[in-house]
């Protein structure tokens, strides 16, 4: 992802608010789930956070940034005007106007010197002086002068955009520029060893020496995902093998990548799917659905969700009045604007009757009742009572909540282990 160009202070406070549930309440008030999105993304972020996580909590204080440990004993005293999570065993922190990095301790290892800074990803940070990006390694060395107008903070597949002068080209961990800086637009990530790129409003793909391998001449495409990738010609969309050639013919008001071996398509304003050779395997039938995700998919019909499996049997009638995709055996179901839970069976579980629910972290999911946020089990007992203003999934052991802007840590009794502050 592109780094941002400016600091916004309301941003990093809401990335602690959610930091401890990242996606885990996406969208639950405002229906649940109404439009695709991929849970695969979701599942691969927590694992990603779980597995990275260094043993620290940030924390305000007076509107200043520390951390603590699980038992809210403090680590590193609340001195900075921002802070990020550690990563790689640094955190990102800004004194006044300037990035720096701290260690565990809290000792300052990288002076803060930059006018913005990412965190450190495969032992590399991108970095801005003035209004030119680089990159540095953990030892606070300019690794790769700061000399692009824009970049991305993360490399893929040992490659990084960036761009020179309103054009995008890529450049290896070395700085050394590999694919120069010819396209009026580029992806951000390698997909099975391709890229998508644009010239000329036309859209083809480069390999990583910079060859193109399939000329731009769609009107809109996307990456490849499982051998496949989603083009648009005119205002149909079809599908294209890795060499270019056109294995689906472009017959479709819209489509999606291939998940499970399945495309969801739109025809005549009815969505179906199809396999890789392009045969309908599910009819056109459903007024809205979702990609595939452990072998279900959401569909709509005449207003209300349910699930089909992937023959196209519907394995739980539609009735809801909006869904979730399953996470740890449940899903979301809204009925009459109250949210509870079913099974993979369709069996109701926990009987709608929040104003909002959460997907269930660590055992616990957040609910609302009346304006107000607790935590309930898998059964659907209220284990913390409803008293937050705002409140987040549990991560290793803790939830961050907020009662009148002020931001605090419970354990899952519901004790505070860092009382309420800003």
């Amino acid at each position: 992802m592109t780094v941002a160009k400016k600091f916004n202070l309301a941003l990093w406070q809401l990335m602690l608010i959610v930091a401890t549930s990242i996606f885990g309440v996406v969208g639950l008030g405002y229906g649940v789930l109404n439009i695709i999105y991929s849970q695969n993304a979701i599942s691969s972020t927590n694992q990603r956070r779980y597995k990275n996580f260094e043993g620290l909590f940030l924390v305000i204080q007076n509107s200043k940034y520390g951390y603590i440990d699980k038992t809210g004993n403090i680590v590193i005293n609340p001195q900075f005007d921002s802070a990020s999570e550690f990563s790689e065993g640094l955190s990102l922190v800004r004194i006044g106007s300037k990035y720096g990095y701290i260690g565990k301790k809290g000792n300052i290892l990288i002076n803060p010197q930059f006018d913005y800074a990412g965190q450190f990803l495969e032992g590399l940070a991108i970095v801005r002086i003035s209004d030119k990006y680089g990159y540095i390694d953990k030892a606070g060395k300019i690794v790769i002068n700061p000399q692009f107008d824009d970049a991305n903070s993360e490399f893929s597949e040992g490659l990084a955009k960036v761009e020179i002068g309103d054009k995008y080209g890529y450049i290896d961990r070395t700085g050394l520029i590999v694919i120069n800086p010819q396209f009026d637009s580029a992806s951000s990530r390698f997909s099975e060893g391709l890229s998508l790129v644009r010239i000329d409003n036309k859209y083809g793909y480069i390999d990583k020496t910079g060859k193109m391998v399939i000329n731009p001449q769609f009107d809109d495409a996307s990456g490849f995902s499982e051998g496949l990738a989603r083009v648009r010609i005119d205002e149909k969309y079809g599908y294209i093998d890795k060499t270019g050639k056109i294995v689906i013919n472009p017959q479709f008001n819209s489509a999606s990548d291939f998940s499970e071996g399945l495309s969801l398509i739109k025809s005549d304003n009815k969505y179906g799917y199809i396999d890789k050779t392009g045969k309908i395997v599910i009819n056109p039938q459903f007024d809205f659905a979702s990609g595939f995700f452990q072998g279900l998919a959401i569909v709509n019909i005449g207003n209300k969700y349910g699930y089909i499996d992937k023959t196209g049997k519907i394995v739980i009638n539609p009735q809801f009045d909006s869904v979730g995709g399953f996470f740890q055996g449940l899903a979301i179901v809204n009925i009459g604007n109250k949210y509870g839970y079913i099974d993979k069976t369709g069996k109701i579980v926990i009987n709608p009757q929040f104003d909002f629910t959460s997907e269930f972290s660590e055992e616990l999911a957040v609910v609302r009742i009346d304006k107000k946020y607790g935590y309930i089990d898998k059964t659907g007992k209220i284990v913390i009572n409803p008293q937050f203003d705002s409140a987040n999934g549990f991560f290793q052991g803790l939830a961050s909540v907020q009662i009148d802007n002020k931001y605090g840590y419970i354990d899952k009794k519901g004790k505070y282990v860092w009382n309420p502050s800003n």
